[in-house]
């Protein structure tokens, strides 16, 4: 160890460098001492530097740095042990703090460089962030086009505003040189330039549709760059050496209707597509962005919903204008048949009228001179009379019963009948027609076949199965069977068709007509019932089948219907003489054939042709009069008023019954309302007139069926 100089005399050194060393230990010094205090003032007003200790541990290794400096001024001279020892322990210490300085440097070092990294990681993240702010802004930009776009758009549902509007808007909105719609002809095979931004009249030019240019849009729901010289990119002549601007086209979807029903919805085939076309402004520096994109796509699926609205309401337009003009040939078709129906009846009900009259001549004339004293040829000739005008009667009766059926006008009657006695009475129509042909009729009666029945139809619809009675009704099954020529199966669903015969009746002389099938259908159609026919082929006869549902009488309220048959007397009169019968009718024919039917059968007659007339003749002695109540100018309702008025006692008054050869249903209601006594059909022959009378006397009543 070197010994310390502090007693022996010092070496001789130059003078003028230690002069120098004194003063740079002192600057040393004194800079030393002014560091930390920059750095105390640098940790006060810095709050959010992290490394405090270490600028702590920087300042003391520079304060006893500038201590060494100091005490070694001392050094230069002679000096004491003590200074010696300060002097040790100064550099004892700052070599202890610079070696801790030093290795905590190793530590810091790394930390120092990851605060410069994590500075350049958060301006990245500042400059992305301005980026997406930016991405917003364009976005929110975007939006607003799309909705100001989608809201011109669908201001309007007619297709071509739609289109023209989107054209304006989009060219607007994107600063587009120029902007095309290519809509698909009819044919599908081709694209046609349909609509510009800037010519107002397009030409009309059509490419194929199969061009790859466009199969390439139409394959993609994005937005696409096309080849400003592509064939549908060629929308303006371009003038002198400009270069295009970039093009972009967008396929845009159309609705296609099929099956279009108003109340459903229509078919969409994603098939059809029309092509737009974007443009931007030449000689420009300027592309297309991925927000611009965007927003063509955007707007390309708006205009093709708009687009569909506006097809489906053109086509509800369509068919609602169909609709309306089917209604109103509908309701004009209705109305001319209305209007034909009602000339029909009117036709009919004057015909039948103006028919029965001379009718009412022949039958009754014929049956007449039938009662006197004739040769066997002269009484076969008024047979034939009386057959022909029976058959010529009944056609009349079955065109007018077919014509109120069809139009509904005949209604049908609550009434009490006698069943057995019905089943009776057309056996006996039937059997001296039949035997005039050789032939033989039967009648076979159930024994369970109740005698008095209701005809109760009401609720009742024909069964798919044999209906089983219950206790206030039964359903009656009637079957006509014969063994004649028989019918064709194919034959049987044409025999209820009106005027219809089978082939093998057509070629023999029926002498029927074809309607007595098709009335009997829409009789028991009418009562609800069912009827058919059964044949196994031709030469094996058939079977004609009918079922309508009828009530017990015992258990029905026979005071409430208000129409009641009467069962005739069990005994007819066949002569009446002294018998005052008054007669009024308009007609000089009819009022002379009623007269000698009448006088055949030994009445006092007496003829008028006027209410003055009839009102001056009738008088108690009259017991019957027969008037007719449809006279022209001669209101026959408000004569059989008068006669209630002018007889008030009912045994005082004579049996008004009204002679009519109209069946309108209205005049057998208005006779029952005004009193009359009885209501009987033109034509009348002697025994029909024989049978009314007798009626009349026995019951005061009589009121044929209509």
């Amino acid at each position: 160890m070197e010994a310390c100089n502090c007693i022996e005399p010092q070496w001789p050194a130059d003078e003028l460098l230690m002069k120098y060393q004194y003063i740079s230990d002192f600057f040393i010094a004194l800079a030393y001492f002014s560091i930390p205090l920059e750095l105390i003032y640098f940790v006060k007003k810095s709050a959010v530097f992290p490394y405090r200790w270490v600028l702590v541990q920087f300042g003391a290794f520079i304060v006893l740095c500038g201590a060494t400096h100091l005490i070694n001024l001392w050094t230069f001279s002679m000096h004491s042990r003590t200074v010696a020892i300060v002097m040790t322990t100064a550099k004892v210490l700052t070599a202890v703090v610079s070696c801790a300085t030093a290795l905590m440097l190793v530590h810091i070092i790394p930390d120092l460089l990851s605060v410069k990294t994590r500075e350049l990681f958060l301006k990245n993240k500042a400059a992305e962030l301005d980026r997406e702010m930016g991405l917003i802004r364009t976005q929110e930009e975007t939006g607003r086009h799309v909705r100001m776009l989608t809201h011109e758009i669908r201001s309007t549902l007619d297709r071509h505003t739609i289109l023209k509007t989107t054209l304006v808007e989009l060219g607007r909105t994107l600063a587009l040189e120029e902007c095309a719609l290519w809509m698909p002809t009819r044919t599908g095979l081709e694209l046609q330039l349909s609509y510009t931004l800037r010519q107002q009249n397009p030409v009309g030019y059509t490419v194929p549709i199969h061009l790859p240019v466009i199969n390439q849009v139409f394959s993609s729901n994005r937005a696409l760059k096309i080849s400003p010289n592509s064939p549908v990119a060629r929308m303006r002549p371009l003038a002198g050496k400009h270069m295009p601007g970039e093009v972009v086209a967008v396929r845009v979807p159309l609705l296609h209707l099929s099956n279009f029903q108003i109340n459903d919805w229509p078919e969409l085939s994603t098939k059809r597509y029309a092509l737009m076309v974007l443009m931007l402004p030449s000689d420009s520096a300027r592309q297309w962005h991925v927000h611009e994109l965007e927003l063509v796509e955007v707007v390309a699926d708006q205009v093709a919903v708009a687009l569909s609205h506006a097809a489906i309401l053109e086509e509800s337009m369509r068919a609602r204008d169909l609709l309306m003009e089917q209604n109103i040939a509908l309701d004009l078709a209705r109305r001319e048949a209305e209007t034909a129906i009602r000339a029909r009846n009117d036709f009919l009900a004057v015909m039948n009228h103006e028919m029965r009259t001379p009718m009412h001549a022949i039958i009754a004339l014929s049956s007449l001179l039938q009662e006197t004293e004739l040769t066997p040829e002269q009484r076969l000739m008024v047979e034939t009379i009386l057959k022909s005008s029976h058959l010529l009667a009944t056609l009349i009766n079955d065109v007018l019963d077919l014509s109120r059926l069809e139009d509904g006008s005949l209604q049908l009657e609550i009434a009490t009948f006698n069943l057995h006695s019905v089943f009776r009475e057309v056996h006996n129509l039937i059997k001296p027609v039949a035997s005039v042909k050789k032939l033989s009729v039967s009648l076979n009666l159930a024994a369970d076949l109740p005698v008095q029945a209701v005809e109760s139809l009401r609720d009742f619809r024909a069964p798919e199965f044999f209906p089983v009675q219950s206790d206030n009704h039964f359903y009656l099954r009637v079957q006509v069977k014969d063994s004649g020529s028989g019918i064709n199966p194919q034959d049987i669903p044409k025999l209820f068709t009106k005027f219809a015969q089978t082939h093998s009746l057509a070629t023999r002389n029926s002498g029927g007509s074809g309607l007595g099938l098709a009335i009997c259908k829409r009789f028991v159609n009418l009562m609800e019932g069912h009827i058919w026919i059964e044949s196994e082929g031709p030469g094996k006869g058939c079977t004609a089948i009918f079922i309508v549902k009828l009530g017990f009488a015992e258990r029905s309220n026979e005071s409430k219907l208000p129409f009641v048959t009467k069962v005739q007397a069990n005994h007819v009169q066949t002569n009446f003489p002294g018998l005052k019968v008054l007669v009024m009718d308009d007609n000089g024919v009819s009022r002379s054939v009623t007269k000698g039917l009448l006088g055949h059968l030994g009445c006092d007659v007496t003829t008028v042709s006027s209410i003055d007339e009839f009102l001056h003749v009738i008088s108690q002695e009259h017991k019957v009069v027969f008037m007719d109540v449809c006279m022209p100018g001669i209101d026959g309702y408000e004569l059989a008023v008068r006669i209630h008025e002018k007889f008030t006692k009912r045994h005082e008054r004579p049996v008004l019954v009204a002679l009519t050869g109209n069946i309108d249903k209205m005049t057998k209601e208005n006779c029952m309302r005004v009193g009359m006594d009885g209501v009987i059909l033109k034509p009348v022959s002697v025994d029909k007139m024989r049978s009314v009378l007798s009626e009349l006397l026995e019951h005061r009543v009589l009121f044929e069926a209509m």
